[in-house]
């Protein structure tokens, strides 16, 4: 194989459960579940992360937890020890680090990777062990010609499988496999593509480019198809990531009815956004108010700042003027705000 540019997707094996594994060795056997406080007979908290010995009884991140708890009775149930899983995380990117690569940390348990080599398996590989012997966790990783292909691949032979999928074995790995594998493609786009009689990625290659634009919008109708052709992007970079904004929300165990214990709830969220922004030393341009009202309707509302600030004052007031937008006639289950930032 001739020595090119490569594209690697890394991707830590049910990272939040090894980590609590690698800290109770006696588990290592056990059905292990992530997620909420640990006590999966709360209401309305959800996995984070499943082991592979829970998965095999149906359990998966993103379910409630009062679910998991039905699908694996004998499971452990952990909390979430967010600080435990930074360090954890920062570890390993440091080991990747120390190889001749570029490396783009895209959250606690993935990267991207960026590698001129003959023998990206083989690179690969290496990776694996070094993370491995230095960590103890275990990862997959994708090899392609772009983000979108390594992304996938590298969920193709989990836990701890290297695989590869370029251009040249795009459309036999994925032409026939439904429109939801595609990276970026979720449960509501799925259905209206289906609607549209777009059920697999080939289906939706050989789609109308302008069909799909009037349905999902000029830019997201040609994305789709972008996506169902192979294409993504092939730039690998170490530049930190600058967020650019910040939010907060909760789900309540029990549903709010008071609109003074909502506005309270609003008050504080935005209080600690307008903290957090000041020590960050970013400047707050936007401030939105979301509302999920029972069973399971959720709203947005949003209020430009007529200047960007940190001061906790003005930055409150937009949050309430957003949800003073809302009609709040209905119990509340979940409430968020969120900043948005100034552009550095």
């Amino acid at each position: 194989m001739s020595t090119r540019d490569w594209i690697l997707h890394l991707d830590l094996d049910s990272f939040m459960a090894s980590v609590e594994i690698l800290r109770h060795p006696e588990l290592r056997d056990r059905p292990v579940i992530v997620g909420g406080n640990g006590d999966p007979t709360v209401p309305r908290t959800v996995v984070a992360t499943a082991s592979y010995a829970a998965r095999e009884h149906g359990v998966h991140s993103g379910m409630p937890m009062r679910t998991a708890l039905r699908k694996c009775p004998d499971g452990v149930f952990l909390p979430s020890d967010m600080p435990a899983y930074e360090a954890a995380s920062a570890r390993v990117m440091e080991v990747l680090r120390a190889f001749p690569i570029t490396l783009e940390v895209w959250g606690l348990d993935e990267a991207f990777i960026g590698a001129r080599t003959g023998d990206p398996f083989a690179l690969a590989r290496s990776l694996q062990r070094a993370v491995t012997e230095e960590t103890g966790l275990t990862c997959s990783i994708g090899i392609g010609d772009n983000k979108h292909q390594a992304k996938l691949a590298a969920q193709f032979r989990k836990p701890q499988g290297v695989s590869q999928l370029t251009t040249e074995q795009w459309t036999e790995v994925m032409g026939e496999r439904p429109t939801s594998a595609l990276w970026g493609i979720g449960a509501k786009t799925t259905k209206k593509l289906a609607d549209l009689g777009l059920h697999t990625v080939a289906d939706l290659a050989a789609a109308d480019p302008a069909g799909l634009a009037g349905r999902f919008g000029p830019t997201n109708g040609p994305w789709l198809r972008y996506l169902a052709l192979g294409k993504g992007e092939t730039t690998v970079t170490d530049t930190p990531w600058v967020p650019r904004g910040h939010s907060h929300e909760s789900t309540f165990t029990t549903n709010l009815t008071d609109p003074a214990a909502v506005r309270e709830h609003v008050t504080a969220f935005a209080r600690r956004l307008a903290a957090e922004a000041a020590g960050e030393g970013r400047t707050v341009i936007r401030v939105t108010v979301k509302v999920r009202f029972a069973p399971f309707i959720t709203q947005t509302r949003q209020t430009k700042l007529a200047a960007a600030t940190v001061d906790p004052a003005p930055i409150e007031a937009a949050a309430l003027a957003a949800l003073g937008r809302f009609t709040l006639d209905r119990p509340v289950r979940l409430l968020g705000v969120g900043v948005e930032y100034v552009s550095r």
